[in-house]
């Protein structure tokens, strides 16, 4: 820490970009509600939601609260063409290094949906439960909870958080990893998952996450 002398000593200059923070930083919330500095990059809330909390009906998905590097790293895979999005690809592009962290990390800091956890103990009512909480080993497909946490809440940069997104998008996940147009998984594993999956159960299994999660109503 810098005492109060030396501060004093410290030309106005100086103290004006020590209070702006680090040569290159970027304003999170200013990306999110206005977008990059290349206008290019749209403002994140355009699509995902004054909350953040997505638009469900659009196949927009919720981003609020999900951990910082698994947001960077989407969008580094939307840059690579690692994953494909005609919407999220020109706008990662257009976004600097430091916009992506910021950004990414204001998202992490907002407030995520209040989780009904669920695990491998919990009785397993319906196709969707079943899936998410048994699994189907007959066909080497394990329970989502195993991966993504107990209801879905998601763990660590790898696996992202199930509650609360919307049945539309996280079915529409799903179709994309049967179809192959995503496939930017660890070890190529929602591939074979998807693939197993019957289109009633992925309806069902995406309706039970989405389900999991209550939204906070903006104020």
């Amino acid at each position: 820490m810098l005492d109060s002398v030396v501060l004093r000593a410290m030309p106005l200059a100086v103290l004006v970009a020590l209070a702006a923070g680090p040569a290159g930083a970027a304003d999170g919330e200013k990306v999110f509600h206005e977008g990059g500095a290349d206008p290019a990059a749209l403002a994140c809330v355009t699509c995902h939601g004054a909350q953040a909390q997505g638009l469900g009906a659009a196949g927009f998905p919720a981003l609020a609260g999900t951990p910082a590097a698994y947001l960077a790293k989407q969008i580094a895979d939307f840059r690579s063409g690692a994953r494909m999005n005609p919407v999220m690809q020109p706008i990662a592009t257009a976004l600097s290094d430091a916009e992506v962290s910021a950004v990414a990390a204001s998202l992490a800091a907002m407030p995520g949906p209040t989780v009904k956890e669920a695990g491998r103990a919990d009785a397993a009512v319906g196709a969707g439960a079943k899936l998410a909480l048994r699994g189907a080993w007959d066909r080497n497909v394990p329970e989502c909870v195993a991966c993504h946490g107990p209801g879905g809440v998601g763990v660590g940069a790898s696996f992202p958080p199930l509650a609360g997104q919307s049945s539309e998008y996280l079915s529409a996940q799903l179709d994309a990893w049967r179809q192959g147009t995503r496939k930017n998984d660890p070890q190529a594993l929602m591939g074979h998952i998807a693939r197993a999956l019957s289109d009633d159960e992925v309806r069902a299994v995406s309706e039970y996450f989405a389900g999991l999660g209550q939204w906070r109503v903006p104020q």
